[in-house]
């Protein structure tokens, strides 16, 4: 079986990565004992997950995302600004033009697949609504330059998210991406499907109290199901408490199996060829 983790922070893991990675993932990746990225991809082979996607934070972590995958086969990158960074790349003036176009540069570096992790995320209040807002369509229209789909973090926020979604529909082709990491209610699973987007499932699932929230995990479609991790965050059930890997893929998938009643092979071939379709990695097969 073959599984892909959709959504990883593994770029930053090994101590000499340089100040490139997120603080707060570095801290994370400490915890581990800052762990190489060659055996952290070691380990998500030997479990069957064959393809990972780093997926960057900011200019500094998309950069290293970018190298980090450069010469590994089996890596690719995602760039992207998370909203709670937006503060950083919004200036009186509107965009730090600077920062931006360094960023935008990224966005034709070899084994970049997608851009993101990008969105809107108001459940802490790093950055203004407007300012998260104004980065969004930025990177939604970077994206449809280069036709690359978006990975969205939307939390709290899908009230703003959809407009600014819609805005983007009458571009040839439409917006293509996964809702990462969703939680979300049965509402805006429709309408994510409605939009032909992927919904992306990690750790998350295996230790909700929420039985609404798992009759949802239900009702995703195959055809629009993919995993992922976010490691070093959100660690499935039952390794809580220790820092997820990719390896750990193969461990939602086996949780999500079981709660929809499939055969874990037809999962992880569907979970496979979803993420191959949106990210076509076949183009950066050497």
């Amino acid at each position: 079986m073959e599984f892909v983790d959709t959504h990883c922070h593994i770029q930053s893991s090994d101590k000499q990565s340089g100040d490139g990675g997120e603080a707060v993932t570095r801290r994370f990746w400490e915890k581990a004992g800052y762990p190489s990225g060659d055996e952290l991809i070691a380990r998500a082979v030997d479990a069957g997950v064959t393809r990972m996607i780093c997926v960057g934070c900011s200019l500094p972590d998309s950069q290293l995302a970018v190298e980090f995958a450069k010469y590994r086969e089996n890596i690719f990158a995602s760039i992207g600004i998370h909203p709670h960074e937006a503060k950083d790349y919004i200036d009186a003036s509107g965009y730090d033009q600077a920062k931006l176009d360094r960023f935008a540069a990224l966005a034709t570096a070899p084994k970049v697949v997608a851009v993101g992790e990008c969105g809107l995320d108001y459940y802490y209040g790093h950055s203004e609504p407007a300012d998260q807002q104004k980065l969004l369509r930025y990177q939604i229209e970077l994206a449809l330059e280069h036709n690359l789909p978006l990975i969205f973090h939307v939390r709290d926020a899908f009230a703003d998210f959809w407009p600014i979604f819609d805005e983007y529909m009458g571009h040839a082709g439409g917006v293509r991406g996964v809702l990462h990491s969703f939680t979300d209610n049965q509402a805006n699973l429709d309408k994510a499907l409605a939009n032909g987007l992927y919904v992306g499932v990690n750790g998350i699932a295996t230790f909700s109290k929420s039985q609404e929230q798992l009759e949802m995990y239900k009702c995703i479609p195959l055809s629009r199901l993919l995993l992922e991790t976010d490691s070093p965050f959100l660690t499935p059930s039952p390794y809580r408490g220790t820092v997820c890997e990719p390896y750990h893929t193969s461990v939602t998938a086996e949780f999500l199996a079981g709660l929809r009643n499939e055969p874990l092979e037809a999962l992880a071939a569907a979970t496979t060829a979803n993420a191959h379709d949106l990210f076509i990695f076949s183009y950066y097969v050497y």
